[in-house]
């Protein structure tokens, strides 16, 4: 240890390390200082190049952490030769000041402790959403989503790991992940080239894990120690930032919820296009992590540290070959429809939640193909303007294309529209059946006082939907009875009580899909 460690722990800090930092905690305030190394990917050697990654890392953690990050202070070597936090005498190094967050308010806390569930993953997910959504996006940023760049990421990982990986995973194994990595850009290159053409290349936060998450009162969320030391880790695809801790709850044996943070993700942002090249990132980010537990082994002091490293290192490998293989079943495309406040979003959420999968809402669409926010009402007549039978179509059409996209992905989806004609219901049982998954209509009704009143109930408040008491009998003459599905591909559901996942038919499909 290091003569500023043992001073600065002779003075009541903590340290905590990691393979880049040295972190020093003292009450409510943290002081991070960086390695002195050289790790191809960094160079923190000199004390000027530690003084401007300091700054810059607060500069870019204020993005998401603005109260967290107080700035860059020296610590000095006074005349009696000890070292100091801001004190006098010459700098010897410089560290990050930081407010010290509460220790379990971290996800990964929360999530050992059972208190990372889908509300504070919700939270996350919008959190996220909105910073991508203001994220840096220009020229020098796109130019790290092509794929030439890309694939050079994917080669220098594997090349930098030749030597080291196969301690954690046999050669052969190793070869097969690479050449899959590769092949799926190849071959998805017009996937890749839309994902830059629509803006999803952005400035983001590029180590983004459970432990860098902290959850506060009334929903606020704050992410820290994003990478500031290499734009080409941090510029890339908005789903490379949500794949990496989508990829870190898979790491912790909970695929639920991983499964469930990108279905938030693609709801806030709409952005469902992103299970596209989900798969690619994931395995892509586990890698990386494999990669970092490989440099850590090499850096072991003891064979029980080596030992832990390589045992880590096999555990994030493995997850990147995991994201190789096909879905053991089919995946589902469930269709809920049904008249206006019949409870369909509801019926949605709840399907979604216990199956960790995406909801596509056609009223959150609709709003968002108008350019508007979703609580924004629109005040086109009825079935005029964004309700013209026109736009209605351009919005099944649009939901049905999301939905193939997650169902090319091996995952099920959830449609919640009206599905007020029988040729929307057939057309979402057709792209079910063109890609191998099972279908299922599920209907809501409740009587119409029950709807009147929930209507009323509606209008007091800014609400997703904009079906409104006034065109409920218009609506209801347009409604067609259901015709033309299998018996099987049918579910006739009451919602005049309050959801509940009971429910004996519910259960049922729940079960049924869960199976899968």
């Amino acid at each position: 240890m290091g003569t500023l460690e043992q001073d600065l722990i002779a003075q009541g800090f903590e340290l905590r390390q990691t393979h880049i930092s040295l972190v020093f905690l003292s009450g409510e305030r943290v002081y991070k200082t960086k390695k002195p190394v050289q790790l191809g990917f960094l160079d923190f050697t000199s004390l000027e190049q530690r003084q401007h990654f300091c700054h810059a890392e607060v500069e870019l953690n204020r993005r998401l952490a603005p109260q967290v990050y107080l700035g860059v202070v020296p610590i000095t070597r006074g005349a009696d030769g000890r070292h100091r936090v801001d004190g006098s005498g010459e700098t010897v190094e410089y560290a990050v000041e930081m407010r010290r967050l509460a220790d379990d308010a971290a996800a990964d806390v929360r999530l050992a402790q059972g208190r990372l569930g889908h509300a504070e993953l919700a939270q996350i997910a919008q959190r996220l959403a909105q910073f991508h959504a203001t994220a840096r996006c220009d020229a020098e940023t796109r130019h790290f989503g092509t794929l030439p760049v890309i694939e050079g990421n994917v080669r220098e990982n594997f090349e930098q790991t030749r030597q080291t990986a196969p301690h954690a995973l046999a050669r052969g194994e190793l070869l097969a992940l690479e050449r899959w990595q590769l092949d799926f850009l190849r071959e998805r290159a017009g996937v890749f080239e839309q994902r830059l053409a629509t803006g999803r290349i952005r400035d983001g936060h590029g180590d983004l894990r459970l432990e860098h998450c902290y959850l506060g009162q009334a929903g606020s969320v704050e992410i820290i120690d994003c990478i500031e030391f290499n734009e080409r880790f941090r510029y890339g695809d908005v789903c490379a930032d949500v794949a990496f801790l989508a990829m870190d709850l898979n790491v912790h044996a909970r695929r639920d919820l991983s499964e469930a943070l990108i279905a938030y993700y693609a709801r806030e942002s709409g952005d469902y296009d992103l299970y596209a090249v989900l798969d690619f990132y994931q395995s892509y980010r586990a890698y990386v992590r494999g990669k970092v537990s490989s440099m850590l082994e090499q850096q072991a002091q003891s064979d029980a540290e080596r030992a832990r490293a390589t045992a880590q290192a096999r555990k994030y490998y493995l997850l990147a070959q995991a994201c190789m293989r096909e879905a053991l079943e089919p995946p589902r495309l469930l269709a809920v429809g049904g008249l206006i406040a019949t409870g369909k979003s509801s019926v949605s959420e709840l399907l979604g939640q216990r199956l960790a999968a995406p909801v596509i809402a056609s009223d959150r669409l609709r709003k968002q193909l108008a350019g508007v926010q979703p609580l924004q009402p629109l005040s086109d007549r009825a079935f005029d303007g964004n309700y013209s039978a026109a736009q209605t179509q351009r919005v099944y059409a649009e939901s049905l294309r999301l939905a193939e996209v997650v169902l090319g992905s091996g995952r099920s989806v959830i449609l919640d529209a009206s599905f007020a004609q029988n040729s929307q219901r057939l057309a979402a049982a057709a792209l079910a059946a063109r890609l191998g998954a099972s279908f299922t209509f599920v209907e809501c009704h409740a009587p119409e006082a029950v709807i009147r009143a929930r209507l009323a109930e509606r209008a007091k408040q800014p609400a997703l939907s904009d079906g409104r008491l006034e065109v409920f009998e218009a609506f209801r003459a347009r409604y067609e009875p259901v015709r033309d599905l299998h018996a099987q591909q049918q579910l006739r559901l009451d919602t005049s009580a309050p959801i509940n996942a009971e429910d004996p038919q519910l259960a049922a499909l729940i079960g049924d899909a869960s199976a899968r």
